[in-house]
Formats: C-alpha cells, sequence, structure tokens
C-alpha cells in the first residue's frame, strides 16, 4: 500500500448500474442483463476497483451469486469483473452458514458497525457498498459519501429498486462530476447534499 493511501480516510461509497427504469437487479436477483452495459475499458475498471479495500453486501445478494454461478459471465461473476482485490463483507443474520466460503467474511452486526468494522480493514482504501437495502439503511445513518452510478440502455420492469422506502423518501445529492473512462455508461459521482 503507498504512503498516500495508508494516509488517506476511507470514504463509504454506494456503487451500482441501473436499468433505464431504476432497478439494480431483475426479478430473483438475476444480473444478466449487465451484459447490455457499455464495456469500460479495463484501465478505467482497474482503476475503479483499485480504491476499494472492502466490499459490504447482503446476503440475498450473495445466495443469489452462488445459485447463478454456472449463468453469470466474467462481468457480473465478481466484482468488477475480477479486478478487485479485497475484503468482501456478507452481512447476515447467520454468518455460521458462510463459514466455509474462504471467500468471504461473514458478520451478524447492524449497518453502523460494519461500516466501523469495514473502514477500519480497509486501511485508507475505500469501503464499498453493493447493496440496495444495506445502502438504505446507511443513508439513514448518513454514512454514506459518494454515489457512484452507471446506467444500462435495458428496462427490467422488475426486480430491486435501487432505492425503495414505503411511503418515499427524498435524498438528495450533488453531482460531483462523470467518471473519466465511463462517460458512454453515463457514469456519475454524487455526493450527499
Amino acid at each position: 500500500m503507498s504512503s498516500s493511501t495508508a494516509s488517506r480516510t476511507s470514504k463509504v461509497t454506494w456503487s451500482f448500474t441501473a436499468s433505464l427504469d431504476g432497478f439494480i437487479t431483475g426479478p430473483g436477483h438475476d444480473m444478466a442483463w449487465l451484459e447490455a452495459c457499455p464495456r469500460m475499458d479495463g484501465s478505467v475498471v482497474a482503476r475503479l476497483a483499485a480504491d476499494v479495500g472492502v466490499i459490504l453486501s447482503g446476503r440475498r445478494g450473495y445466495d443469489a451469486a452462488r445459485e447463478q454461478a454456472d449463468q453469470r459471465d466474467e462481468l457480473t461473476a465478481e466484482a468488477y469483473g475480477g479486478a478487485w482485490e479485497g475484503i468482501e463483507i456478507v452481512l447476515t443474520h447467520r454468518p455460521a452458514e458462510l463459514a466455509d466460503d474462504s471467500a468471504v467474511t461473514a458478520w451478524n452486526v447492524d449497518v453502523a458497525e460494519a461500516v466501523r468494522r469495514a473502514q477500519r480493514l480497509a486501511a485508507g482504501r475505500d469501503v464499498q457498498i453493493i447493496s440496495a437495502d444495506i445502502a438504505r439503511q446507511a443513508l439513514e445513518h448518513g454514512l454514506v459519501d459518494e454515489l457512484l452510478v452507471f446506467s444500462a440502455p435495458v428496462m427490467l420492469g422488475d426486480g430491486t429498486r435501487a432505492f425503495e422506502v414505503p411511503g418515499g423518501r427524498l435524498v438528495e445529492w450533488e453531482l460531483v462530476g462523470p467518471i473519466p473512462g465511463a462517460e458512454e455508461a453515463l457514469g456519475r459521482i454524487y455526493r450527499p447534499r
């Protein structure tokens, strides 16, 4: 790790690719639709992956990824298409069930505690949330520093919404700018307003 990474404060980012109608997974957590996304150059993917030290994911997404392993391509089978190296934390109420999977660490803690622990493990790199439910909870606690959004030219009609709160909730974001090299995928960075 470089000295600049060691002295850098870990940001908590929420990153996702959404369909044009606002879904981040299709029905049954299907991710095959991501193949329709404009592909980013490998150097852009590597640069984005290098910033991330810890990924926080949810149990439903973890289970779906394992169930669909035979159907997923390199883009959807691993974080950043396999370009990422770090620690994946799965938040679950049943961590013992994942004890045999050496690729992940399972925690049964609330979101605030998970973020605190993850930032320590990230050692100056970012903590990235890839679960809509975990991100919603992190937003409730004011824990999300940045939002990285990409768009896929598809409509899914059903699945997991990027942000869903019964009765609604307004969360305002300020555009920081485009993600260099991800213009075709409409990559944008936002910060909470």
